[in-house]
């Protein structure tokens, strides 16, 4: 299996097919992972939530929305960024976890807002 890190990098504006884009990326890189349909398929719906919610953040000033999507051996995380810190970054893991993530992290870089959805992948599984 390959090791190395696949990311993919976007820079999108408050669209809501802008959104849906980035889920099929997410969607793209779980299916490579070989995670079960009915799991990819709620990992693309939570990414595509989470855009939509970090659009409510975005101001006239700061309007894109920063997203890194990276494959890594054992997870795929997406990570939103935008600048302007809210309630909701003010750091650490949520309490409420979407379906589709296992885990989601809110935290401030500066300036910048970041929201970090985790999704881990089941190695070693065995096939029937």
């Amino acid at each position: 299996m390959d090791t190395e890190p696949k990311t993919i990098r976007l820079r999108i504006d408050a669209d809501p097919r802008l959104a849906a884009a980035v889920g099929g990326a997410a969607r793209y890189l779980a299916d490579a992972a070989a995670i079960e349909n009915e799991a990819v398929a709620q990992l693309q719906s939570a990414v595509i939530a989470a855009c939509r919610e970090a659009f409510g953040n975005l101001s006239k000033d700061h309007p894109h929305l920063d997203v890194s999507l990276t494959r890594l051996s054992d997870r795929i995380e997406v990570s939103l960024s935008h600048e302007g810190v809210t309630a909701s970054a003010e750091g650490g893991d949520s309490g409420a976890v979407p379906s589709g993530v296992d885990r989601i992290q809110y935290e401030t870089q500066g300036n910048v807002a970041v929201t970090r959805l985790t999704k881990y992948i089941n190695q070693g599984a065995p096939s029937r």
